[in-house]
């Protein structure tokens, strides 16, 4: 296979205690050319830490979303193939080769981190069932096809599929969007099993609100698309 330009990029806000350890897995991974942290506003320490890390920082001088940060990124770098990792995975983001090598061999135009079953059951216990399940709906609404893994932030695209993107939401709405627009363009996909773990939202008070914030972003990111058709 031809080597060509891949970049993995990791927008975080407020991941002082994982980014380091995210950062350590993915500089194992040798067909990675760049990493590129985008900084979206954090309001700890994030900032100091990332400065010590030897990777390619933007930084966003307030929080304007995860959809917003990654945005950036595809808009700013130079690139082949783009890759979108979440900051909190720690060592486990090493699991995102298995991402990569079906799309640079041109198996598929993109690939999609497919977690455990025991991930997946620890999320929903956390409050994150609604979440999943809108956005499994909405994607099925729109494309017919059922995918399990609409939410799954660590993804591999070839640089074709970004030019084709007309609407990418600033929030919480930007896997769902990426992923209908992908298979509404006729791209081929493939859900990749992978050993990951990141840190999930607890059943407190905080950690529904955070899920409820989701699920409407979501939801408006679904109602958007369907008036832009």
């Amino acid at each position: 296979m031809n080597k060509r330009r891949l970049i993995i990029v990791v927008p975080v806000y407020n991941e002082a205690d994982k980014i380091v350890d995210t950062i350590i897995g993915l500089k194992t991974i040798e067909l990675i050319d760049e990493i590129v942290i985008v900084n979206d506003g954090s309001t700890d320490n994030t900032a100091e830490v990332i400065e010590k890390l030897d990777v390619s920082i933007i930084t966003l001088p307030e929080n304007r979303g995860k959809g917003y940060a990654m945005r950036k990124a595809i808009e700013e770098k130079n690139y082949d193939y783009i890759g979108f990792v979440d900051g909190d995975l720690g060592q486990t983001s090493v699991e995102v080769e298995k991402l990569i090598y079906p799309v640079i061999s041109n198996e598929v135009d993109f690939t999609i981190a497919k977690f455990s079953k025991a991930s997946v059951e620890t999320s929903i216990k956390g409050g994150f069932g609604l979440v999943k399940a809108l956005a499994k709906k909405g994607v099925y609404f729109y494309t017919k096809k059922e995918i399990n893994t609409s939410l799954s932030g660590q993804r591999i695209y070839k640089k074709e599929i970004m030019e084709s993107m007309e609407y990418i939401p600033n929030r919480y709405g930007i896997e769902v969007a990426m992923t209908i627009q992908a298979l509404e363009n006729g791209y081929t996909f493939k859900e990749i099993p992978v050993n990951m773990t990141h840190r999930y939202t607890d059943r407190s008070l905080k950690g529904f609100k955070h899920r409820g914030k989701q699920f409407l972003d979501i939801l408006k990111t679904l109602i958007v698309m369907f008036f832009r058709r």
